[in-house]
């Protein structure tokens, strides 16, 4: 049986390598349309949880984990040999960035070397998903499978889809997202895409693993560099003295033209603050510099400062120096709704603070305790006294649960960066 007939059959054997928050909802949808699924990871906390059926994503429908679990359709290990009898891989590491700005693919070489190492005799297909900058699937996989003499669109059969995973969405989940996929060669796109039709409601094949690396690129700069003209437009009218959020929801009153986008204390997440560097970073191979780019990571890299210089204003208008207030951070979760602190404005906004010698504390219902780098904090319950006790809070993170009228009520000031906590003498908007 060759691989095309495993994939129709459901008998192709999945592993996916990094059970976060895109591998760990993509083996569950595989393994609920009849896929044998295993998942690998370093992390033995997360294999130990995945085995006992405890799900630790919170998009993922546990019914459906249960199901996947329980089936036995679905297992997870730390052993990457079990690869030499997989059929099909697909590769859901981290891609951040290092001190410096630049890409760091140390966890997608270590995938593409356990892949190599153990790839057997079997034909087998390889995705990589892993938000990357153009070139990484041919440059990096394919050099590597190719160098004992097996040839692609023969022996294995390679190609790029990236992830599309928006955590908190609940519209918009694995299985009815659209899935681009770009092969090595047209057999490995076409091969690819029946693969994920199996449990994608639509697959888009694209020309080449470049076009599809640098679609998921473009679908995050977009925003990226729409936020970056609203902040900036939200600086300007704070010196003029108009207010933004009145200028943004008059403007979403035209039928046709306008796309709206929102100010706020920065971007965070895996993809919107890292895909725009890993595309100028790749740029400069080719002498070519995305100024424009460069330009609106620059604007959002640097909203946490302009949130620091509000909370100091709102402070000596009640005579309180920086350096002797308490401010309460309500939100340190990127987005709304979720558990996950990844590259979160919160984080530097806690940095500076700390520096000015501020006491911070924070409130996150999602995010009980965090430890980045060597701040170490826990989330602090909400009461009258406790929220009274602190000379500011500052809304960073809009989550659905929070009463932002009590909270207003029971603060002494308020500086809402989301536009969330209505009007109030109190209440003073980003």
């Amino acid at each position: 049986m060759n691989l095309r007939e495993k994939i129709l059959s459901k008998k192709a054997k999945i592993g996916i390598i990094g059970l976060g928050y895109v591998g760990l909802p993509e083996a569950v949808g595989l393994a609920n349309v009849g896929f044998d699924v295993t998942g690998i990871d370093l992390s033995k906390e997360k294999i130990a949880r995945v085995n006992r059926g405890d799900c630790y994503i919170e998009d993922i429908d546990k019914k459906e984990f249960k199901n996947a679990v329980n089936s036995k359709k679905l297992r997870a290990t730390t052993d990457s040999s079990v690869i030499k009898n997989l059929d099909i891989v697909c590769v859901c590491v981290p891609t951040p960035f290092n001190i410096y700005k630049e890409p760091d693919l140390t966890c997608v070489r270590q995938a593409t070397e356990q892949i190599a190492k153990n790839f057997g005799s079997k034909e087998k297909l390889v995705v990589l998903e892993s938000t990357t900058y153009p070139g990484t699937t041919r440059e990096i996989m394919l050099e590597a499978f190719s160098s004992s003499g097996r040839k692609v669109g023969r022996d294995f059969y390679l190609a790029f889809s990236p992830e599309r995973i928006d955590p908190g969405n609940k519209k918009y989940y694995v299985t009815n997202t659209p899935k681009v996929v770009g092969g090595i060669t047209k057999e490995c796109t076409s091969l690819a895409s029946l693969f994920y039709s199996q449990f994608v409601e639509r697959t888009v094949p694209v020309s080449s693993p470049e076009t599809a690396e640098m679609t998921k690129l473009l679908e995050n700069i977009f925003r990226n560099v729409n936020i970056a003209l609203m902040n900036e437009l939200m600086l300007l009218c704070d010196r003029m003295k108009i207010d933004i959020w009145e200028v943004v929801d008059a403007a979403k009153t035209k039928p046709f033209g306008f796309m709206s986008f929102k100010p706020g204390p920065g971007v965070g997440g895996h993809c919107i603050p890292i895909d725009p560097v890993y595309l100028s970073w790749k740029a400069k191979e080719y002498d070519f510099h995305t100024r424009f780019i460069e330009l609106a990571a620059e604007i959002n890299s640097n909203m946490p400062y302009y949130v620091i210089s509000r909370i100091s204003r709102l402070l000596q208008r009640q005579g309180k120096p920086l350096n002797k207030s308490r401010v309460l951070l309500l939100g340190v979760a990127f987005k709304k709704d979720i558990d996950d602190v990844r590259n979160s404005p919160a984080l530097k906004i806690i940095e500076l603070l700390l520096k000015e010698g501020v006491k911070v504390v924070y409130n996150d219902p999602f995010i009980p305790k965090f430890k980045e780098d060597s701040i170490y904090m826990k989330s602090s319950k909400l009461t009258k006294q406790f929220i009274n006790s602190c000379d500011c809070s500052v809304i960073l993170t809009d989550h659905s649960c929070y009463d932002y009228k009590w909270i207003a009520k029971n603060s002494k000031m308020v500086l809402d960066t989301r536009n969330v906590a209505g009007r109030r003498a109190n209440i003073e908007r980003l």
